[in-house]
């Protein structure tokens, strides 16, 4: 009997990891409408709270989210990380890299009086407003504890006691924090009318 032909051997491809295998599948399934989805909610809440608009909600939930997009993401990352590394290769990425990095520089070398660092005290003073009793605000909008229940229910926005912060007001009456903000300064803005009118 002749021995077997090395040449004539059959090569036998073994099967990728089953762990693998399942990973692959979960992301060709689902990878991309998980990240859609998840970007969808990162966008409309990051230019609700760039723009103010919407509930308060909105800032906890654009936080909270986009930590659940960036884990999606990096794990189309891992899925398609062969394309990215030929990418690499290429130097396809070195502009993209460059312009994002160059971008994120300037927010830490603007000027201190740069509007978008006014933004950022002015979340954080919205914050801080909406946790106050409404007796300790009034001097805020230039009035006095009567005043504040009066402009609130002028704007139909009922109030149990001065000691309701703005969180607490908003929930009795099923509206948002901005809402009752918006409510007092638009108070303020009629009393200062009426002022002006009086002196003429």
């Amino acid at each position: 009997m002749m021995p077997a032909d090395p040449s004539a051997t059959t090569h036998v491809k073994l099967p990728a990891p089953r762990n693998r295998g399942q990973f692959a599948k979960f992301m060709n399934k689902y990878g991309t409408p998980f990240t859609t989805v998840f970007f969808l909610i990162s966008t409309v809440t990051g230019v609700a709270l760039f723009f103010h608009w919407g509930p308060m909600a909105f800032h906890p939930m654009h936080e909270w989210l986009s930590m659940v997009l960036l884990l999606v993401f990096a794990l189309h990352l891992i899925k398609n990380w062969t394309p990215l590394v030929n990418y690499g290769r290429r130097g396809l990425l070195y502009a993209p890299i460059f312009i994002g990095v160059l971008a994120s520089v300037y927010f830490f070398v603007q000027p201190s009086g740069n509007p978008a660092g006014n933004k950022q005290v002015a979340f954080r003073l919205a914050g801080m407003v909406t946790k106050a009793p409404l007796a300790d605000l009034a001097p805020l909008f230039g009035t006095n504890t009567d005043g504040v229940v009066e402009r609130l229910r002028v704007q139909k926005i009922t109030v149990d006691v001065p000691d309701e912060t703005v969180e607490q007001v908003a929930k009795a009456n099923n509206r948002t924090a901005n809402e009752v903000i918006l409510a007092l300064m638009q108070g303020k803005q009629q009393s200062s009318g009426r002022n002006h009118r009086d002196k003429n």
